[in-house]
């Protein structure tokens, strides 16, 4: 079977006029026009296609690689805005199509939003939908506290910023656990924090407690030597200068700092630490 919207190793069955026909060892079949095809090749040979709908509407393979593809999310820009809805640049000949009912806010062209392709069953299209929280279950977590887990920044709130956890559940970094730049449509790794009782996720982009310590203290270290030894920071510190120049809480500098003062790695003086 040739699935829509997926990737689709295939087999080059016979050269045409417009191109190179696919098949998957069934019924199906499938059109590579000329523009993708290779230099080389033979028949009976297997390649790699994305496929997905021509301008009318019939399937047809491309060796380009789409930004999106059925089941996953992205941050998309809008090309054009039309009576019917958006349309988005995903990387092909044929934009990619957000439907109204399928925008969480009104899109205009130009701008960048994050979100998910599916098959729709109806037109039996593939189409673009920006309400990215309808696609996300946490009723039945495949997570636990303190697994480490795949993010992808969706939007912000007025906690912190949402993230989607795996591709699967919905989860929130709260604000003070946010010690560097994230923007929507982000890609970072995360611990799990907490899981609540009504199963909402919290996140943490660092790892927690004293699991925390190690990879913390050896950026401190790292950041020593790429200043000749010295930063001007120490456990009276403002929390918002730390948080700058090291992208962590005060309260994990002061445990890293620790830690390496008991290794004699640093010491600690009024101006800041310097390295032994």
């Amino acid at each position: 079977m040739i699935y829509l919207g997926e990737y689709n190793t295939l087999e080059i069955l016979r050269d045409t006029e417009p191109g190179l026909f696919l098949g998957d060892g069934e019924d199906g079949e499938v059109l590579l026009p000329n523009r993708y095809v290779p230099k080389t090749f033979e028949i009976g040979d297997e390649i790699e296609v994305f496929v997905y709908l021509d301008n009318e509407e019939r399937p047809v393979a491309t060796t380009d690689k789409p930004y999106i593809k059925k089941g996953d999310f992205a941050l998309l820009r809008c090309n054009q805005v039309t009576d019917y809805g958006a349309f988005l640049d995903w990387g092909l000949v044929k934009e990619l199509f957000c439907p109204f009912r399928e925008q969480a806010f009104n899109m205009k062209a130009g701008g960048w939003y994050l979100v998910y392709c599916y098959l729709d069953e109806e037109s039996e299209r593939l189409v673009a939908s920006s309400k990215t929280n309808h696609f996300l279950d946490n009723k039945e977590l495949t997570v636990a506290q303190f697994d480490e887990v795949d993010l992808i920044v969706s939007h912000p709130s007025d906690l912190g910023m949402n993230v989607i956890v795996n591709k699967t559940h919905l989860g929130l970094v709260f604000n003070d656990d946010i010690y560097k730049d994230i923007s929507v449509g982000d890609r970072l790794k995360g611990i799990v924090k907490k899981v609540r009782p009504d199963n909402k996720l919290d996140i943490s982009l660092n790892q927690i407690g004293y699991r925390n310590i190690e990879p913390n203290a050896e950026h401190i270290l790292n950041e020593l030597h790429d200043n000749g030894g010295f930063i001007p920071l120490h456990d009276k510190s403002n929390p918002e200068d730390i948080k700058r120049q090291l992208q962590m809480s005060k309260k994990s500098f002061k445990k890293a700092i620790g830690t390496l003062y008991k290794e004699r790695q640093i010491e600690i003086k009024d101006d800041g630490i310097h390295l032994k």
